[in-house]
């Protein structure tokens, strides 16, 4: 073959790579393939999310605040949030993001202003801490959220999860887990065009608007909340409007109500509507204490007596589907408390003990409202128990108590002397106990068989005597829903927050997870309670021979190319030889 030849056909097999190149290009901007081989598919969109995406009419634009020089760990979020935001940008073409640093001025008064307007718009940084090659160490300011905007409004997403104790690589890992969730649940939000509805009920001694002030601002983010009072108006839970056949149309007047820890008795008519509200499509959570109880009768004296409560409710919830028991739940497995036992420089000498009537509560089942939560801390728990009795009805333990538990029927004593007992196998000897079911199904009206045939005639009343199918939760612990207060300035504190122990339980992820599955169903929760294995990195492996994999990692790809290179000249130098 001469050079001509030799000339020419090297030009053609150039100008077919070059052409393969372009023509890989071309199709690479129009088709979008990634293939996810973990074994969990982490890099796989849940189908909730693609159809969420696929949905959307106007464009969504995402300003995520993670740019700058900041550590490692950090940059893998960074890139992790990049990627999922490419994935949304793969199912719908109204999803747009920038990445921005905040703190890219020089200036440190440009500085300080764009700080102050990220404030406003509900971001919250975090300092980070490192070591300085010298023994000191070096303060970095970060802002691990993002700004999405849809039309005229727009809301802060925090992309970090709580620390919770954690290092800082598993909460990154964590926040990575949890990027999916959060970013859709957002989309979702801005892009709906009419929020659900959701609304605590009043006029029973229920736990007032302080008492819930957190969960109540994190459920407005999604839902539109209200307080409301039956009052025994028909119209309270259920409105009517007339057809134009003259007959009459109900339909419930909120998605979701709850009903927590009431402390007075129902009357029958507000049983009446709340059991007529659940026949026509409504959902409940019922957060209900069977036993008065609390720790504040505990501050100037050593003991109290725990006494049964009757709100008149239990031959409802017993109709639907459980039995709330008159007892308190005592568990080995629990919170502590902070006893005073002295004073040090005039000031108060505390020391915690733990206080079995604070069990810790886990998962009873693999349902997504429990999936993935933290530990739940309850307060002066019952336990609860499934009736029999309705066998169409889907019965679902959610939380319970660990197997080191016991009971203790009302009326009880409950003294802090039990703080100086040490505990026994004997103490503790029963199983778990259950704190929380869900109810699914149709349910059958407490009041089927006992109206009178001129109040079923009533168009206006509508009686049903089974509900279509439908969804209640039921706790037996008012408190799991209520937040502690700062015992300086009386402002409510983050829900499941304790300001004694620095710990903060699930109490929150629960009660959000409830309700969204009360309203919204599995969709979004399915996406939230995604099992993803954290791999973390061996430390000890990684302090002993960080240097080998370090020259690894920088001669190793040189050396490879060498070889290959020297490999493609001796056979280019044989081939043209001849």
């Amino acid at each position: 073959m001469n050079k001509r030849n030799i000339r020419k056909n090297e030009v053609i097999s150039l100008a077919i790579m070059v052409a393969a190149i372009i023509a890989a290009n071309l199709l690479g901007s129009v088709l979008y393939m990634r293939i996810d081989l973990t074994t969990e598919k982490r890099y796989t969109l849940s189908d909730t999310s693609k159809e969420i995406l696929k949905n959307i009419d106007d464009y969504v634009f995402f300003r995520v605040y993670l740019e700058g020089d900041f550590p490692a760990d950090f940059k893998k979020l960074r890139k992790e949030t990049k990627e999922m935001l490419d994935e949304f940008r793969a199912y719908s073409r109204f999803i747009d993001y920038e990445f921005i640093n905040p703190s890219e001025s020089n200036n440190p008064n440009e500085r300080t202003d764009t700080y102050k307007l990220l404030y406003q718009s509900g971001l919250n940084p975090t300092t980070l801490s490192d070591a300085t090659r010298d023994g000191g160490s070096q303060q970095t300011i970060i802002w691990p959220c993002a700004l999405i905007s849809y039309r005229e409004k727009e809301m802060p997403i925090d992309l970090l999860e709580g620390q919770n104790g954690n290092s800082r690589e598993q909460v990154i890992e964590a926040s990575t887990r949890s990027l999916e969730f959060k970013l859709i649940d957002a989309v979702k939000t801005m892009v709906s065009r009419k929020k659900a509805s959701v609304a605590f009920i009043e006029g029973h001694g229920e736990l007032n608007k302080d008492e819930v002030m957190d969960i109540t601002r994190s459920l407005s983010k999604r839902y539109n909340v209200k307080r409301i009072s039956i009052d025994e108006k028909i119209t309270s839970l259920n409105r009517r409007s007339y057809e134009s056949d003259s007959s009459v149309l109900i339909v419930p007047n909120y998605d979701a109500i709850i009903i927590a820890k009431p402390t007075t008795s129902f009357s029958e008519k507000d049983k009446f509507i709340i059991d007529q509200y659940i026949m026509y499509g409504g959902k409940v959570l019922w957060l209900v204490d069977p036993v008065f109880a609390t720790m504040d009768s505990l501050r100037n004296q050593s003991s109290t007596m725990g006494i049964a409560l009757d709100v008149n409710i239990e031959d409802q919830l017993f109709k639907y589907g459980v039995r709330i028991n008159n007892n308190l739940v005592l568990d080995y497995n629990c919170a502590s408390i902070a006893i005073v036992t002295g004073q040090v420089g005039g000031q108060p000498q505390m020391e915690y003990y733990r206080w079995y009537y604070f069990p810790l509560l886990n998962a009873a089942s693999e349902n997504n409202i429990v999936s993935n939560i933290n530990p739940v801390k309850a307060d002066f728990a019952s336990s609860i128990d499934a009736t029999t009795s309705d066998i169409g009805i889907r019965k679902t333990p959610l939380l319970k108590t660990s197997d080191y538990s016991k009971t203790s029927g009302a009326p009880v004593l409950i003294s802090l002397e039990m703080l100086k007992q040490r505990p026994s196998q004997k103490m503790f000897s029963q199983k778990g106990k259950n704190i929380a079911y869900l109810l699914e199904g149709c349910f059958e009206s407490l009041y089927a068989n006992r109206m009178t045939q001129q109040l079923l005639d009533s168009e206006e009343i509508g009686f049903k005597d089974s509900s279509i199918p439908t969804s209640m939760i039921v706790v037996a612990d008012g408190d799991i829903i209520r937040n502690q207060f700062d015992i300086r300035r009386g402002t409510p504190l983050p829900l499941g927050f304790d300001q004694y122990t620095n710990v903060t339980y699930g109490n929150k992820d629960f009660i959000s997870n409830a309700v969204s599955y009360l309203v919204d169903g599995e969709g979004l929760l399915s996406v939230k309670s995604r099992e993803v294995k954290i791999r973390l990195l061996d430390a000890r492996k990684i302090q002993s021979q960080s240097t080998v994999w370090q020259v690894i990692n920088v001669v190793g790809p040189s050396v490879v190319i060498m070889i290959l290179g020297a490999a493609l000249a001796l056979t280019r130098k044989k081939k043209y030889t001849k």
